[in-house]
């Protein structure tokens, strides 16, 4: 059986420490389904560093977001990202997120960014939405 391989963008992984919401059902879906996360030590430091943020603090407790860390590296495959594409002019820092599904070969980036969503596809990985990703597994 092919695995699917997906990069979950910074801001589904935040949505799902955070919120019991779509973005949640997803990550219990996907260690369920047996998919294949793909992220890279950028997609960790972004979240690390949004995590870090006082606005999101007053949501999470340090223990959350470890716990939470734990999960996502257990379905996580880390992938060293080589490539240095631009493709995304409002926020040069989401080619991260293309970079890192192009390196890691993955079908699908799942992303809440309407600048991404927009593309719909980068080269061969689909962009979808939480709810688009949850309908696909």
């Amino acid at each position: 059986m092919k695995v699917t391989r997906i990069v979950l963008d910074t801001n589904v992984l935040i949505s799902a420490l955070i919120n019991a919401g779509k973005p949640r059902e997803l990550i219990f879906k996907i260690v369920k389904e047996k998919v294949q996360v793909v992220l890279s030590k950028e997609i960790l430091e972004e979240f690390i560093e949004v995590t870090d943020d006082p606005r999101i603090r007053k949501y999470i407790s340090e223990g959350d977001k470890l716990a939470f860390l734990r999960v996502v590296g257990s379905i996580a495959n880390l992938v060293k990202v080589k490539s240095r594409f631009k493709v995304v002019k409002e926020d040069p820092d989401d080619d991260m997120v293309l970079r890192t599904a192009h390196d890691g070969k993955a079908e699908y980036v799942v992303s809440g960014y309407k600048h991404l969503l927009s593309l719909k596809k980068f080269r061969k990985s689909k962009i979808v939405t939480v709810a688009q990703m949850l309908d696909l597994l």
